[in-house]
């Protein structure tokens, strides 16, 4: 039987999120991706980019790797009962939780990494304990069956590593080739760790009031009864 493969959609999601691990995850041998949401209707991005879902909640309620990006929408996603319910039921026959970004803290809200290392986005980082998880300082962190990566191109590196895990090295390398993954950015700017002072300290003005937003939602969502 083939590898199912579920990638959530949600509206205001970041699409580098998903279409940078999907052009990897459809490249592995026997696997068959599905673009899932609450409906077959058109999902738009945070940036315009129009995504199609190939699979409803109903029409895919098992996969073996479980997908979710992140992106300004998972605010509201959080706080959507069908699209958490599915988060649950279909993590419970699932051979892989995973995520990308912001993606992490959906899984959170959906108790799928309390007790687990974890990463996310550099900018919400610290929101990890929030929702249980163990928050760590890698691009891409594996805990048992959870597989968590940083920041929107962070996709592409854990869609090789979870290529490897399911289909070997080899495999992961030459999709790697394939896509000619061979990063040499012109800039020594993407990560606070390299970045100039000055440039995260208006990165971190310009994402303060969606981190707050963020915070306060996730108290709220995982406050017990």
């Amino acid at each position: 039987m083939a590898l199912q493969i579920g990638m959530l959609l949600f509206p205001r999601l970041t699409q580098l999120d998903f279409t940078g691990p999907h052009e990897v995850l459809a490249r592995i041998p026997g696997a068959q991706v599905h673009a899932v949401a609450k409906t077959r209707d058109p999902v738009v991005a945070e940036t315009g980019l129009t995504l199609v879902p190939s699979k409803t909640f109903e029409e895919l309620p098992r996969v073996d790797v479980l997908f979710v990006p992140g992106g300004a929408g998972q605010i509201e996603a959080s706080q959507d009962t069908a699209t958490i319910d599915w988060l649950r039921s279909a993590s419970e026959q699932a051979r892989w939780i995973t995520s990308t970004c912001t993606g992490a803290l959906l899984l959170g809200v959906a108790g799928l990494l309390h007790g687990y290392r974890a990463t996310t986005h550099w900018a919400f980082h610290d929101l990890l304990p929030i929702v249980g998880a163990i928050p760590v300082a890698e691009r891409v962190v594996i805990d048992r069956n959870r597989i968590t990566a940083g920041g929107i191109t962070a996709g592409i590196d854990f869609g090789l590593v979870i290529a490897a895990e399911i289909a070997g090295r080899d495999v992961a390398e030459s999709i790697q080739l394939e896509l000619e993954y061979n990063p040499a950015p012109p800039f020594s700017a993407g990560h606070p760790s390299v970045a100039r002072p000055e440039l995260v300290e208006a990165a971190r003005a310009k994402i303060a009031t969606r981190h707050a937003q963020r915070a306060e939602l996730l108290r709220r969502l995982t406050r017990p009864a």
